[in-house]
């Protein structure tokens, strides 16, 4: 969707949803992955896992939850916005890393993430992070890193929402042609 593409994530809890959000009150373009462009399939072969029989614990809905790779291709190849923003986490993500043009990794300390995680939660109980077997499924991908990329630009996402939109704006040297 852009002429330039970014991916922005982080592990659950480190602001992905309201960073896309506030990227997109500030009109750039931004896609919730999590929301548009995931579902549950096979790391490996993209194959939905919906409708076969497997176990629905919280590690396996962590290990397959994937995006559309046909899907993320067809985005990044359309050149009508400056620069798209792609927020969320996917195990599949070293299937299309490379095509984009930068990767926001954002941080955040493990007290900072259990509080973002049970805020939303208190909101909609059903959120990821409802469940004691979620809980623990997140804090060992806090300490693994799984699914994070190697390498990126590392944002401080403790830091206030405005100043981590505005760091990520910055380095990406983003401009709105809206």
């Amino acid at each position: 969707m852009g002429v330039r593409n970014y991916l922005i994530t982080g592990v659950s809890g480190s602001g992905k949803t309201a960073v896309c959000t506030e990227l997109q009150r500030r009109s750039y373009h931004a896609i919730h992955g999590d929301r548009e462009l995931a579902y549950q399939g096979d790391p490996k072969t993209g194959i939905p896992t919906e409708g076969r029989p497997h176990e629905h614990s919280a590690t396996f809905i962590s290990e397959h939850h994937i995006w559309d790779v046909e899907r993320v291709k067809a985005l990044v190849a359309n050149r009508d916005e400056a620069v798209t923003f792609f927020c969320g986490g996917s195990m599949n993500s070293a299937k299309f890393i490379d095509l984009f043009d930068g990767v926001f990794i954002l941080e955040v300390d493990f007290d900072t993430m259990n509080r973002r995680i049970a805020e939303r939660v208190a909101v909609d109980p059903s959120d990821w992070g409802g469940k004691p077997a979620e809980r623990e499924v997140t804090a060992r991908s806090f300490q693994t890193r799984e699914g994070i990329p190697k390498e990126g630009i590392t944002i401080d996402a403790a830091a206030p929402l405005a100043r981590v939109v505005d760091e990520i704006v910055r380095q990406s040297n983003a401009k709105i042609t809206r």
